[in-house]
């Protein structure tokens, strides 16, 4: 896979030609880059990229000294941290506030560095307002250093109108895409834009298998075992853990077999999780740092909308995806922003086609939720179903490779004028 899908500057027609390799890039002694993302999924794939960067860099003989905005994983793969943003996020209107200052705190000690030290290449990964705010000021102050985007903010699904859009296109040198059709929707708002595949498709080449799984956790083979995975950001805890955990009572109510594990996000949602399920006394295992493991060996997952929605799908494990934010959020997005989307989980959105039961806001109830866990657990042709859907997804979702080719557009960039 070694093509560019490209904007010809504005007029929207796709063109394709060959992508640059890193033997293509002229050495240098060292190159800086600055990368920002926020949150555990964007930690994750922080810490992918760069160690594709580090590995493509090695291979021509070209140092890198990357400093960035992110999380654990981004400094265990090599990175210096200005700052930790892994728990930093929220989705809602009201449920970001407390998050307002945080951010503002981190963005200008980031900013302080970059004006004393600035870097070569500039590096976004998702987290829409953040990145945002800070990529136009590093548009305005630096606009000779070229800005990629990577994984870009989900606007062809939900953008309410142009603005974020719009911004997107005229900060970024380069969008790298992971989605084909967040590829087509940039081309055609006339962003230069390379699509390269979606990144879990490496990060899960190495995920355990059933079996293996089960041996790791001690679960024996035929043991009936729900994943439950409520939260990623704080407010899940609050809006979302309990109605997933009454859910999960009634589950256990109507099969007294079942056995719920539960893999920690962050350690520090461990008393929560805890309350809670003593609070639904659930036969439940918690568990830190195994998420891969627990879902591998899971019958099912109950689990909140988010990028672990594909990681379950491309391990071929049936889940049932929700969410919630807060009453008021969801009022004012629904009558006042006329908020709407088609879908909310990953693995429904890469082909724009219902996979997995999605249940939003009001549809998360214990009856609606369980009920839906029941039939994927008891019929058949319902798993067969949602498995031939991931089958499909995958495929629309490119090859492996995917940060390998990502880490080469990227370094092939130092090169190429600023536009």
């Amino acid at each position: 896979m070694n093509t560019r899908v490209m904007s010809d500057g504005g007029t929207g027609r796709l063109e394709y030609e060959p992508g640059l390799t890193a033997q293509s890039v002229p050495s240098t002694p060292i190159l800086r880059l600055f990368i920002s993302t926020g949150e555990v999924s964007g930690d994750l794939q922080g810490a992918l990229l760069i160690e594709s960067l580090k590995r493509q860099a090695a291979a021509i003989d070209l140092q890198l000294e990357i400093v960035a905005l992110g999380g654990e994983q981004m400094a265990a793969a090599g990175a210096k941290l200005l700052g930790s943003t892994s728990a930093i996020g929220a989705i809602g209107i009201f449920e970001a506030l407390p998050f307002v200052l945080p951010t503002l705190q981190l963005q200008r000690r980031a900013k302080q560095y970059l004006r004393q030290n600035p870097p070569d290449l500039i590096v976004l990964i998702d987290y829409l307002g953040p990145n945002l705010t800070l990529g136009r000021y590093l548009h305005q102050h630096f606009p000779q250093i070229p800005l990629i985007y990577y994984i870009a903010p989900q606007e062809w699904v939900w953008a309410l109108n142009a603005k974020n859009t719009n911004l997107i296109v005229k900060i970024t040198h380069r969008l790298l895409a992971i989605f084909p059709e967040e590829a087509r929707y940039y081309c055609d708002k006339g962003a230069r834009v390379s699509w390269v595949g979606h990144p879990l498709l490496d990060h899960m080449k190495h995920a355990p298998q059933r079996h293996q799984a089960r041996q790791q956790l001690g679960i024996g083979a035929d043991e009936r075992v729900i994943a439950l995975l409520p939260a990623s950001r704080r407010q899940e805890l609050k809006y979302l853990m309990p109605a997933m955990f009454e859910a999960a009572q009634r589950i256990q109510a109507q099969l007294p077999d079942v056995r719920f594990w539960v893999p920690l996000s962050l350690e520090r949602y461990r008393a929560a999780v805890e309350q809670e399920i003593r609070r639904w006394g659930l036969n439940a295992t918690i568990v830190s740092g195994q998420t891969q493991a627990i879902i591998a060996a899971a019958d099912l997952a109950m689990t909140k909308s988010g990028t672990v929605n594909l990681e379950i799908a491309l391990m071929d494990v049936p889940q049932v995806v929700m969410y919630r934010v807060s009453p008021l959020t969801y009022w004012v997005g629904k009558n006042i922003i006329r908020f709407s989307i088609p879908f909310m989980s990953p693995p429904n959105l890469v082909e724009m086609k219902p996979i997995v039961p999605e249940f939003l806001q009001h549809q998360v109830t214990p009856e609606n939720v369980s009920d839906a866990a029941i039939d994927l657990l008891t019929n058949p042709q319902k798993r067969q179903a949602m498995l031939a859907g991931y089958q499909s997804m995958r495929q629309a979702l490119g090859e492996p490779g995917v940060c390998d080719r990502a880490a080469r557009e990227i370094l092939s960039i130092r090169q190429t004028p600023q536009s």
